[in-house]
């Protein structure tokens, strides 16, 4: 009899032991359950609509504060922001056809990295993806404006912005089919209102496509990666929708496929508007008189192409599309502190479904009202920074992460439906290209890595580390593997380990250690051998793990 996480144990053996590799598979053991999972009711339309939703409004705000950086090029910063958006992409649908559970890229980093990174992640996480939706809310005040002018309305922005956020957060607590029905036709409008744009630009008067051309021939690298920097956080949504994979189904399949869809739709959308929106509109037209950045720019290049009244109904769209993108982020949001909560690192409650809509409310809740500060106390400029900066970060992560796995794929069992091509230098250009892009966000983004940091260790020492189940990482894993002399004394290891591991339960007993330090050539005595167990037997569970194994041998050498 043996007690685990709270409940009584028995472990029966009399052919073959009970092999208990994860927590879910104890849980699935036990005849009561309670309900903590979300209905899969997302398909692959779905999935592209969320994933387009999360990304479209970034076109609606950054091509003119990219535009103050490099001017008429800006198509360029796109392309090569995707370029470096592409690795995560691509492994970020690895890392979801493998474990496709709410969470996201959350889920991905606690199983591959341990707790302490998963709690510094998830709550970075969780704050990046709230300012993103609160960036929109900000956003769209812009375009707002220009609509209650031309109608000679008078409105508070603010009150608005603050009346649309209790809004969707509403529309969130009752369910992903509500958030999807909103979002398909807003969608559909949007990508009709850029389709519209782009052809009529072929139109106007003094067309001139050497503009745009000129303006990325002509621009030096490092404004050309400050821009790209910049507008990093356009396509941040194209991964969102794996905050939600434990809401999609087949989501090996779907959340792949959904995934690079919206990035290839997304990436010609920005390149191709960015680049007729400069050789539409002559001049410094990103700069009001003032000398400020307009925050409108999809108005203005509707008005050029079309008048004014169709630069009116283009503004609407962009309310409504924005509003859409906060929609996703409170969806995606609100997924990372449930998916926290599930995993002991932060307080139960917060995993808690509502018994009706089948949505966890808390988590909407307390992401809503962040989401009203952030509106209320944050500058739009600020917001981009930070979001892009810890995506960026982010991205960095999830590329590292496919390559851990991929090399700890015999001891974890890492195999899943997807594998993104060309390993591991895709991955790798994602981490080098991610590194660069990360120093031109500036120092705003890295106090708010820093400040993500100590909040997430702090949130782990003083809550998760006592409640979190904690299990060997790929990582640990990873880092063992460059303390052997060579592959084949590793493998010669790992096999001994697996052949003295009696009914294949992941772990040795004393005696079952003592066969294996005997069957690798060490003579050692049982009181001698008893020594080394206790010594390498880290967490005193009174067993051996794969990691724990080869330190044994780090420890042998030491001596």
């Amino acid at each position: 009899m043996s007690e685990f996480g709270g409940m009584k144990v028995m472990a029966t053996d009399r052919s073959s032991s009970i092999r208990f590799h994860y927590v879910d598979s104890l849980l699935e053991k036990v005849p009561v359950r309670i309900k903590n999972t979300l209905s899969r009711s997302i398909g692959l339309a779905g999935v592209v609509i969320i994933s387009l939703s999360a990304m479209l409004p970034g076109i609606f705000i950054t091509p003119t504060f990219a535009a103050e950086i490099m001017g008429p090029g800006i198509w360029l910063a796109f392309l090569l922001a995707a370029s470096v958006v592409l690795p995560a992409a691509i492994s970020k649908s690895e890392l979801a056809s493998g474990m496709p559970s709410s969470g996201g890229s959350y889920v991905y980093m606690e199983r591959t990295y341990g707790p302490l990174i998963g709690t510094i992640s998830g709550l970075g996480l969780w704050t990046s993806f709230l300012l993103k939706s609160a960036f929109a809310l900000i956003g769209f005040s812009a375009y707002f404006v220009v609509v209650t002018t031309y109608f000679d309305i008078e409105m508070d922005i603010l009150v608005l912005s603050l009346s649309a956020l209790v809004l969707i957060t509403i529309v969130n607590i009752l369910g992903v089919k509500k958030v999807k029905a909103i979002q398909t036709p807003v969608v559909i409008a949007t990508v009709s209102l850029l389709v519209f744009l782009c052809g009529a630009a072929f139109f106007v008067d003094g067309f001139d496509v050497s503009r745009p051309i000129d303006g990325a021939l002509n621009t030096d690298v490092w404004s050309l990666a400050e821009a790209a920097a910049f507008v990093f956080v356009a396509y941040a949504g194209v991964t969102k929708v794996a905050a939600i994979g434990g809401e999609v189904k087949n989501p090996e399949k779907n959340l792949p496929a959904g995934i690079m869809l919206s990035l290839l739709i997304a990436t010609v959308l920005y390149s191709v508007i960015a680049f007729l929106m400069m050789a539409a509109i002559p001049g410094e037209w990103w700069l009001d008189p003032n000398g400020e950045v307009v925050e409108n720019p999809i108005f203005i290049f509707a008005e050029a192409v079309a008048g004014t009244e169709f630069g009116i109904f283009a503004a609407i769209i962009s309310v409504l599309t924005m509003i859409s993108m906060a929609l996703a982020g409170i969806l995606a949001a609100s997924r990372f502190l449930f998916a926290m909560s599930r995993d002991n690192l932060l307080p139960q409650a917060l995993e808690e479904v509502n018994a009706r809509f089948e949505t966890p409310h808390i988590p909407i809740l307390i992401t809503g009202v962040a989401m009203g500060l952030a509106i209320l106390f944050v500058p739009l400029k600020d917001v981009v920074k930070v979001a892009s900066g810890f995506k960026i970060m982010i991205f960095i992560m999830i590329n590292t992460c496919v390559i851990i796995l991929r090399q700890t794929s015999k001891e974890h069992d890492w195999n899943p439906s997807y594998k993104g091509p060309l390993y591991p230098f895709m991955h790798i250009w994602g981490v080098v290209a991610g590194a660069f892009l990360l120093t031109f966000i500036g120092q705003k983004a890295f106090i708010g890595g820093g400040v993500a940091i100590l909040v997430g260790s702090l949130t782990y020492y003083l809550y998760g580390k006592k409640h979190a189940i904690v299990s060997n990482t790929p990582l640990s894993t990873f880092k063992n593997q460059f303390k052997f002399t060579s592959e084949s004394e590793h493998e010669k290891r790992l096999s001994v380990f697996h052949a003295a591991d009696f009914g294949g339960k992941n772990h040795l007993t004393c005696r079952e250690f003592q066969n294996a330090l005997s069957a690798l050539g060490f003579k050692y005595t049982s009181y001698e051998s008893r020594i080394i167990f206790h010594n390498v037997d880290s967490d005193e569970n009174g067993v051996i793990d794969i990691d724990e194994f080869f330190n044994t041998f780090e420890l042998i050498e030491e001596e």
